[in-house]
């Protein structure tokens, strides 16, 4: 399949997954606003989000795939389904025994995660089982992540990438349930704290059938530190760090904002909508760059590698700067037209309009990373994005904890501070990976990527113009179509079009290449089964 074909397969089941969550979060601010219980199932999702996008969304996968797939070509299916089961059955058993402690000493770290309600009883209580309910996510994921990465070295995207689905369906029950059945806040908090486990269940059994399925027989034993287990290991974890700078970067955030009431529900919110380009886009092209990638350097296909990686970074650009530029330029319109009801107030949305536009100027660098390290993945380099990946978690570190004091000083909101710093550290992360591959020629970026990089500005800029009357004039829009919900379709849609259009006219992408997108490359097998 080609990069386009499988990016778009996995782009959209992605998109499918995102609207549900979309919907889940438009249930949870009716039903909580940015209050207190908002703030607790934040911190209680805090650690299944950092994992499952560490693990599901791409960083642990795009690590194993070069692993489990030399092993296959090798040494064939049989040896790589053996090293396969022993990584899974070393990790699951370390990962439930993180999970058991983090339950255990719960009482005690919430007050460190939640200071702002230290001493609200009540509160912490609500927060320490809420937390203890969600934490066995993290083993499923474990088990989700392993056998996505099985699934993507044989070519098969579709399951991986539907399957997150069920965390927003899970969800959504007992958010919903309030509108059928008289539950107070507590009793729905704590049933969609529990959903989100249930859901994880439910994502590893899939994918344990479609592993199944496909004829690879993976199973559980005896915990292992296995030859095989090692250099899983001493590739994989750095790989995860490398690929999570960024959500390391939103827990820091999330931690530090803990002492901020509401902080934490406003960085929800706003990351909700920053990270949709880069679990839509940035991911799906990660995993498809991964495989692609790694026959390009065994082979000694260096050009083709560097058109890869070309191709890779515009197609990615193509899809982000248009999303970059509305968030920058009509935040507020978005958020209070789609958002804005029952609890979740205006004044909500004006205050996480601010912080979400400081973070749209650092989304194309959220991207980058995830197009960036697969060439090192494919080489099995994993320490040098991790060191990259420490470094910028330290400028966040650094650099927010420092704007987040000084603002809250000048009287500034301080999780402006947080989101300029994850934007940084962000394009920092980005300067030193292309810097380090221009360097040692793995990519250079040649005068047709150039080229197609600054007609895809040029199309962006020129949306720019058309989405900055509709922010001045969002009142006035929301009465010409009656509804701010049809005011903000049309304005998007819109803003779409024109872009679009522009992309075409300004031959960014061809036509060809876009009906490209809906077939396979000459000569490629049909694949049967799963996808």
């Amino acid at each position: 399949m080609s990069l386009a074909r499988n990016t778009v397969v996995q782009a959209t089941l992605t998109l499918g997954s995102r609207i549900l969550g979309f919907g889940r979060d438009l249930a949870l601010s009716a039903q909580f606003g940015q209050g207190a219980m908002m703030d607790v199932f934040t911190t209680a999702l805090m650690l299944p989000n950092l994992f499952r996008r560490l693990f599901a969304e791409g960083a642990f996968a795009q690590a194993f795939v070069p692993i489990y797939g030399g092993v296959r070509e090798r040494e064939g299916e049989a040896a790589a389904a053996v090293t396969a089961s022993e990584a899974l059955s070393f990790m699951f058993a370390v990962v439930a025994g993180f999970c058991l402690v983090f339950q255990i000493a719960m009482p005690w770290l919430m007050p460190w995660l939640l200071s702002a309600y230290a001493d609200d009883v009540g509160v912490m209580q609500v927060a320490v089982t809420a937390a203890q309910l969600t934490m066995p996510y993290l083993a499923c994921m474990t088990i989700a992540s392993l056998l996505s990465g099985v699934l993507n070295t044989s070519g098969r995207f579709a399951l991986s990438a539907a399957v997150p689905v069920f965390l927003n369906l899970c969800t959504l029950v007992p958010l919903l349930a309030p509108l059928v059945l008289d539950l107070d806040p507590t009793t729905v908090l704590l049933a969609t704290s529990s959903a989100v486990t249930v859901s994880g269940v439910i994502q590893a059994g899939l994918l344990w059938w479609g592993v199944r399925r496909l004829g690879v027989g993976l199973r559980f034993g005896l915990p292992r530190l296995t030859p095989g287990v090692s250099k899983t290991l001493k590739l994989a974890i750095p790989g995860v760090l490398a690929g999570g700078a960024l959500q390391l970067n939103s827990v820091i955030s999330q931690f530090l904002a803990g002492s901020n009431e509401g902080a934490k529900s406003v960085l929800y919110n706003a990351e909700r909508l920053y990270q949709l380009p880069l679990g839509i886009v940035g991911v799906a092209i990660g995993l498809a760059l991964v495989p692609r990638l790694t026959r390009a350097f065994v082979a000694g296909d260096h050009d083709g590698g560097k058109k890869t990686l070309d191709d890779g970074i515009t197609l990615s650009m193509a899809f982000t700067l248009p999303a970059a530029v509305a968030l920058f330029v009509i935040p507020f319109f978005v958020i209070d037209a789609t958002v804005t009801r029952g609890a979740f107030t205006s004044a909500d949305a004006a205050r996480t309009a601010d912080v979400l536009r400081q973070f749209a100027w650092g989304v194309p660098a959220f991207v980058l990373a995830k197009v960036l390290t697969p060439p090192f993945f494919a080489r099995q380099d994993t320490r040098r994005p991790m060191i990259f990946a420490v470094i910028s978690v330290a400028v966040t570190v650094a650099l927010g904890a420092g704007l987040f004091l000084w603002f809250g000083r000048i009287g500034l909101d301080g999780v402006l501070g947080l989101a300029i710093a994850t934007s940084v550290s962000a394009w920092f992360n980005v300067a030193l990976l292309a810097g380090t591959l221009m360097r040692e020629g793995v990519w250079s970026p040649s005068a047709r990527f150039v080229s197609r990089l600054l007609r895809v500005l040029a199309a962006s800029g020129v949306m720019a113009a058309v989405l900055v009357p509709a922010s001045l004039f969002y009142p006035q829009l929301s009465a010409l179509f009656l509804a701010k919900e049809v005011a903000v379709i049309a304005v998007c849609g819109t803003g779409a079009l024109v872009y679009a259009v522009c992309i075409v006219l300004f031959r960014a992408v061809s036509v060809s290449e876009l009906k490209a997108t809906l077939r396979r490359e000459p000569g490629a097998s049909v694949p049967t089964g799963l996808d």
